[in-house]
């Protein structure tokens, strides 16, 4: 699948929301700022196309169902993130975080247990 231009994943995520829907649906949950009808519908075509979304037709509109789960795509993100900016590894993006102060020994200790916990 094809990687997801920053319109498309906040697209994503208003579909995410609410599941199975119309454009109409998912300009209600959209993030501000909204986009036009027309510039949603666009990039919800383009979603399809590249494999995320699914659409039936009912009458003269589109009902759109994602193909892809919420959880599947951060996993792929976050692994490609990982191998292209940390070279493959979570510790250095860890660490990048603890020398940039933006996570804090306490969040540190929290992630510990979490993983020594095996959740």
């Amino acid at each position: 699948m094809e990687k997801l231009t920053q319109q498309e994943e906040t697209a994503m995520l208003a579909i995410w929301k609410v599941g199975k829907g119309f454009v109409k649906d998912f300009l209600e949950a959209h993030s501000a700022p909204v986009p036009p009808y027309t510039t949603l519908a666009s990039t919800i075509k383009n979603l399809e196309k590249k494999g995320f979304l699914e659409s039936r037709k009912m009458g003269n509109v589109y009902e759109y169902t994602p193909i892809m789960e919420e959880a599947a795509y951060k996993q792929r993100f976050m692994n490609g993130f990982v191998k292209d900016y940390f070279e493959n590894s979570y510790k250095e993006l860890v660490s990048f975080f603890a020398k940039e102060k933006k996570i804090s020994p306490a969040e540190l200790k929290e992630i510990i247990s979490m993983i020594e916990k095996g959740k």
